[in-house]
């Protein structure tokens, strides 16, 4: 089978040679003997054009510096291992030199979470991939980190009738791995939740090159959860070199709805009815009037709601029922159902933002999540925010995952910098950034639902957390002492000194 490998998200406009680094500060370099080393144990390349290429992921911005021939911040080595023991060997010989690792599996984050900030060495995964084996009867299938989506899916739904049901944009791009480390969400997640419930158990190799197993026992109470430790850690408290999760049988039919609405509130409410009345379907989608025109055809200020649902005949149908009544019960007028159908055939196309990001156009998403009592002033608060903005032109929302007590708000901005120079265009993104999420997280938001968090949100992260963050640096400071997992992130201060785009 022919595996998937990583994408890149947008071209160098320079020869390799001539590419240099945004990010400046603190740097560790590698030594001949540290590389040699390296390479005893698994393949390890210092070739730089591959370290261009994992020096950078997904992050618009970023996108930005490379049409500006610039990549983030350019890794020493890059060590592609194939076993548990290789990663255990590889950190340990780059602990006892201090040096910082970074580890990349699909590259598709978009917060750029995956750039080495201090150099060091990237350990990419994408070579320790595949189905390790599957329990049918427990419905628990283990699985390598470097293991794309479609590579995952098309396995078990082949050889076991088998899904995990995680659907993310970047699913074609994406890696188990990197689901993990961002705490991700896929687009069925009202079905079957988030990334953090379907793993059941982890494999985790420690800073100093121990390996741990945090069990796959269902509802344990063995003290605090330690898989849900490393769910979200964005590789900074461990590397993940096996995952078990969670799967369910193929669905055994599939229902689709539509249905528009007077306004963005009366759409909120329904979902907000049905959700609070048991019914999870897979897909409940509802978009502000100005998506819903771009996407769907909308007019008269109306908002599409998109629903989809999969699995037994008779729990889809009384899914399907009680999500119809909510949304008949305020007021909305019931649509063709193909508007899911054109959703599903263009739901991963992320070709737009490249096409805007070369023309020198500033865009980006924010997702956050936020009580079903707040998510009509939120959504509202931060489009006004961003429209504030001097050059923005577009600021739009939807409700993409939706929970009992709230839901994910995603919104898409869009803006004009002064001028094509990279630093008019990094001043605005973050002029639009700091206004969207200062926005957020006054009236009630969190700080991010599912893109993580990363460079690109780090400056926000004890505002977001409060007093919590100083048990987020206590963690690192007693798993990874010496500060050698992916180091200069979640606003923890690092022995490797600072850094600074400039």
């Amino acid at each position: 089978m022919t595996r998937i490998k990583p994408s890149t998200p947008i071209e160098f406009a320079k020869p390799a040679k001539d590419v240099s680094d945004r990010i400046v500060g603190a740097s560790q370099e590698l030594t001949a003997q540290l590389v040699e080393a390296l390479a005893k144990i698994c393949p390890t390349t210092t070739d730089l054009a591959d370290r261009l290429e994992h020096s950078r992921d997904w992050w618009p911005l970023a996108m930005h510096w490379s049409l500006a021939g610039k990549t983030a911040r350019r890794a020493g080595a890059i060590c592609r291992p194939t076993t548990t023991t290789q990663v255990s060997q590889v950190v340990g010989v780059c602990a006892k030199s201090s040096v910082p690792v970074t580890v990349a599996g699909g590259r598709s984050g978009v917060c750029g979470a995956a750039i080495p900030v201090f150099g060091g060495v990237v350990v990419d995964t994408t070579e320790l991939s595949g189905v390790v084996g599957v329990d049918e009867k427990s419905g628990l299938v283990e699985v390598l980190p470097g293991t794309f989506g479609p590579d995952l899916e098309n396995e078990i739904n082949t050889k076991h009738k088998l899904s995990v049901g995680h659907f993310p944009q970047s699913f074609d791009i994406s890696t188990v791995g990197g689901w993990i480390g961002s705490r991700g969400a896929g687009q069925f997640s009202t079905r079957y939740g988030k990334i953090d419930d379907m793993v059941a158990g982890l494999e985790v190799v420690l800073a100093d090159g121990t390996i741990v197993n945090t069990g796959v026992e269902p509802a344990g109470s063995a003290g605090p959860n330690l898989t849900s430790l490393f769910i979200g850690s964005e590789g900074t408290l461990g590397i993940v070199t096996k995952v078990w999760l969670r799967a369910h049988p193929l669905p055994q039919c599939t229902k689709k709805m539509a249905f528009k609405f007077a306004s963005f509130a009366a759409g909120v409410e329904a979902m907000r009815t049905a959700i609070r009345h048991g019914a999870t379907p897979a897909v409940l989608r509802l978009y502000d009037a100005r998506e819903s025109k771009r996407s769907h055809g909308g007019e008269n200020e109306q908002c599409t709601l998109i629903v989809l649902d999969e699995g037994t005949e008779t729990i889809v149908d009384a899914t399907c029922q009680v999500v119809r009544e909510a949304a008949l019960a305020n007021a909305a007028i019931e649509t063709e159902s193909g508007l899911v159908d054109n959703w599903l055939a263009h739901r991963n196309d992320t070709s737009g933002l490249q096409i805007l990001a070369r023309r020198g156009f500033v865009i980006d998403t924010m997702e956050v999540a936020v009580k079903w009592s707040r998510i009509d002033r939120v959504a509202q608060a931060v489009k006004d925010a961003i429209m504030k903005v001097a050059g923005a032109r577009s600021a739009t929302c939807h409700i993409s995952h939706s929970y009992i007590d709230g839901a994910c708000v995603y919104f898409t901005f869009v803006a004009e910098p002064a001028d094509q120079e990279i630093g008019s265009i990094e001043a605005k993104y973050d002029e639009i950034w700091n206004a969207a999420q200062e926005s957020a997280l006054q009236f009630g938001a969190n700080l991010s639902h599912h893109h993580g968090v990363g460079i690109n949100r780090a400056k926000y992260l004890k505002q977001a957390l409060g007093p919590a963050h100083e048990i987020l640096r206590s963690l690192k400071r007693a798993l990874d002492p010496n500060d050698v997992l992916n180091p200069g992130k979640f606003a923890l201060p690092s022995r490797h000194g600072d850094y600074e785009i400039g």
